[in-house]
């Protein structure tokens, strides 16, 4: 857990974060048991960018003009504060490089888009993965004292592991989102195979998805921008942001006012390109060729 406060008066900028983070990420050392930052970053009297939240409903597939944030807006909201910690030289993991690999939120009640709102971020902790080092970065938003909203977002910082004595070799060079392929039973621990679920609508996505959720959202990710600089990171083209899929999956299914949700982000989305959206009691998936899944999830009430 968390330990002291540090209370900000402004959301940080995102530019300076995700430099400070590329330098210093060759001199990081990744392992389980590493020391993390244990500080408590908050933001009190947050107001929401009404402008900048109708652009995000727009690119997300919100209804616009609604007085309540879309259920994965906060962690929009949060996410220059996991930044701040991220890239900091007290935390661990090297920045580039560093895999999204799932997000659960809770909502406990409706948030209006024109509420005031205290942020809370925090580092929870590391825990070994069979392909690296796990962190685990809890978002926290109140009103007048009272947690309305909270996620736990899991990044992953591959590097070398030990094996116990005795176990089997696994296969090296296994596939991973930095390279643009898919990293399906990689980031997620294996489970029980299951059928694709039912198919309800087909997206055509636009080259310029990246673009309009990184104006929107403030996530300017060279990888998210343009082929040019996507290249440079090991991709064929632009890949959309994890977060925008769960957002546009969560528009098409809807949530109820107070809802669990859970993702698993399993293989990046090129754009432009062409998925499938699917669902069913609850549950939901994007797929590509050949049924491909590039995120899966559920939605419930809480």
């Amino acid at each position: 857990m968390a330990d002291a406060a540090l209370v900000l008066t402004g959301s940080p900028s995102l530019a300076p974060l995700l430099a400070r983070g590329a330098v210093l990420s060759p001199f990081k050392r990744p392992a389980p048991d590493a020391e993390f930052p244990r500080t408590r970053l908050v933001l009190p009297g947050l107001r929401v960018d009404l402008a900048r939240l109708a652009a995000y409903e727009r690119v997300c597939g919100f209804p616009t003009g609604e007085d309540a944030l879309p259920v994965t807006h906060p962690h929009v909201l949060g996410f220059p504060l996991g930044m701040r910690l991220m890239s900091g030289r007290d935390f661990p993991l090297p920045l580039l490089g560093l895999v999204h690999t799932s997000i659960t939120i809770t909502r406990h009640r409706a948030m209006p888009a024109t509420g005031a709102y205290e942020l809370t971020v925090y580092v929870q902790g590391l825990a070994p993965h069979r392909r690296g080092t796990e962190a685990t970065v809890v978002t926290e938003v109140r009103e007048d004292g009272d947690v309305v909203w909270e996620s736990r977002s899991t990044y992953l910082a591959r590097h070398r592991t030990r094996r116990p004595a005795g176990a089997p070799q696994e296969k090296t060079g296994m596939p991973r989102e930095e390279t643009g392929r898919s990293r399906e039973d990689t980031e997620a621990p294996r489970e029980e195979v299951r059928k694709p679920l039912p198919a309800v609508a087909e997206w055509r996505l636009a080259e310029d998805v990246g673009r309009r959720y990184a104006a929107a959202s403030g996530d300017r990710n060279p990888i998210h921008l343009h082929p040019l600089t996507a290249r440079l990171f090991g991709f064929p083209r632009a890949i959309a942001h994890g977060m925008w899929t769960v957002a546009r999956c969560l528009a098409a299914h809807g949530t109820p006012a107070s809802c669990h949700v859970r993702a698993e982000f399993r293989a990046p989305v090129l754009l432009p390109g062409t998925v499938t959206y699917a669902a069913q009691d609850g549950r939901f998936e994007l797929r590509g060729r050949e049924d491909r899944r590039h995120l899966t999830g559920d939605v419930y009430p809480a």
